[in-house]
């Protein structure tokens, strides 16, 4: 039995599942419905307009380019496409260099279609390369089209941001990120309860690159995937122990609440971990209140700035227990 191997000789087998199972064609992109459906409205006219594609880490938005690119170029694909992501020198020299002089290499293509220029995380470029690239795209608007891929679009320039149209991602459903986990996990026979799965949704957060990371590092590391092993490869405090704290808050159990916090921190994680994954459990929690989340929500936003700042100590979180439990003590118990 053979395997196939890439343009860079490495066999499938061996390449990284997020790159193994990276969609080919737009109707295989997972998620942002929408948006892909205007990417296909572009694939069937054939003319491809300047892109901004805006949206968090890890929900699609290279990849939906390149599905764009492989429906629109087809064969010619690799000689007429030029990538740039955020590991690469994007500075002014690479625009007037590298870029120009693709924009300006002849290449057999379909009637009406143009090379592309894909640029990921554009927002990262400089403000001299925004400018330079700004008047590339005016010269070789015949012949070439740009996508610019970033997390913020209002950090591109504005001379840029009219001469694109702007697409926006949003972060991809539980269910969506889940569907693909099961798949993926079929193909790779990949031992797992829905507990396991249940775990990298939480620790994903919506981002399916990272999903998918944390489904082949688990498999790699333990050849099962549960709960614990999962937050194990993660790094991450383990939510139970955060719930069982708001648990302890919502019995304005100040001491035992201050416990759990107090172990997470011995055990070597970050006030920054904490506080994070702390957002995500009363963000998601099923058993608080309204206007109980609203309130744990508005603390919780409080110290996490503090904690950006640099007061990333233990005191901090033991104060923010401290308001959290008093949320819901009786008013009588502050009176002097």
């Amino acid at each position: 039995m053979t395997t196939s191997n890439n343009s860079n000789g490495v066999s499938k087998q061996e390449l990284p599942w997020v790159e193994k199972y990276r969609p080919v064609t737009l109707k295989d992109v997972v998620g942002n419905d929408e948006t892909v459906s205007r990417l296909n409205i572009i694939a069937q006219s054939g003319n491809m307009p300047n892109l901004i594609l805006s949206g968090a880490p890890g929900i699609g938005k290279t990849t939906s380019i390149l599905c764009l690119a492989n429906t629109l170029l087809g064969p010619t694909v690799k000689e007429a496409v030029l990538e740039l992501n955020a590991s690469d020198d994007r500075g002014i020299d690479v625009v007037r260099n590298k870029i120009k002089m693709f924009a300006q290499k002849k290449v057999t293509l379909p009637k009406g279609r143009h090379k592309i220029v894909i640029l990921d995380e554009a927002d990262s470029m400089t403000p001299g390369a925004q400018q330079a690239l700004r008047r590339t795209m005016e010269i070789y608007s015949n012949t070439t089209r740009f996508a610019l891929a970033c997390n913020m679009s209002s950090k591109i320039i504005e001379p840029i941001q009219s001469r694109c149209a702007i697409l926006r991602f949003g972060k991809l459903e539980n269910e969506q990120i889940l569907r693909r986990l099961i798949e993926i996990s079929r193909a790779e026979k990949v031992e797992y309860i829905p507990e396991g799965l249940e775990a990298i949704l939480f620790a994903s957060d919506g981002d399916m690159r990272q999903a998918i990371n944390n489904l082949q590092s688990t498999w790699s590391g333990f050849a099962y995937i549960n709960a614990e092993n999962v937050y194990k490869i993660c790094d991450q405090p383990h939510p139970v122990v955060l719930e069982k704290m708001i648990d302890y808050c919502q019995k304005s159990e100040v001491n035992d609440a201050i416990n759990c916090v107090s172990a997470l921190w011995y055990q070597g994680y970050s006030a920054i971990d904490i506080i994070t994954t702390l957002f995500r459990v009363v963000k998601n929690s099923e058993v608080l209140s309204e206007e109980l989340k609203l309130a744990y929500i508005r603390e919780i936003g409080f110290t996490h700035m503090k904690i950006v700042d640099g007061l990333q100590t233990l005191v901090q979180l033991s104060g923010l227990v401290a308001r959290l439990c008093r949320q819901t003590m009786p008013a009588k118990d502050f009176e002097c």
